[in-house]
């Protein structure tokens, strides 16, 4: 996981580093967390956005993306912004938390992911359209060091 992480600070720094990054909560809360450190920033936000009906393995989707609490993002008036979640799959909770970003102000918004599930992709956006920065690309579910390995913990 570090070095998917490094990997995407590195490239985010080439692009320029934002000035905050949104985590979408709540897996993208450690990689968020993660990037600012990597990034030196300090101005790190979360937002909820689920696109899941709950956290098991290969859960259903909801029709829509649900976010909540979207003012949480406070105002991001001309703010360079990065969204960061730990996993996309269809791209639309990121798209999703993009737009959140943009109707806050922010001048300009970036995404980022440790890991675009292929799987989940398949007549869904395409990844350039909804990730700026991807760690790495696989096919199935991702369980991720933090979520733990046993099904009843989630």
């Amino acid at each position: 996981m570090e070095e998917l992480v490094s990997r995407i600070a590195e490239t985010i720094r080439d692009d320029g580093a934002p000035q905050t990054l949104v985590a979408v909560l709540r897996g993208g809360g450690i990689p968020a967390v993660w990037l600012s450190h990597k990034l030196q920033l300090r101005d790190v936000r979360g937002v909820e956005v689920t696109h899941t009906a709950d956290d098991s393995t290969n859960a259903a989707k909801t029709p829509h993306p649900v976010a909540v609490n979207p003012a949480s993002l406070g105002d991001l008036t001309g703010r360079d912004v990065l969204i960061v979640d730990d996993v996309a799959g269809t791209g639309h909770t990121l798209a999703a938390a993009a737009r959140l970003a943009a109707d806050a102000g922010a001048g300009r918004v970036r995404t980022a992911v440790c890991v675009v599930n292929e799987d989940n992709r398949t007549g869904r956006l395409p990844a350039e359209a909804a990730v700026t920065y991807i760690g790495t690309i696989t096919h199935g579910w991702v369980v991720f060091p933090w979520e733990g390995n046993d099904e009843h913990e989630h």
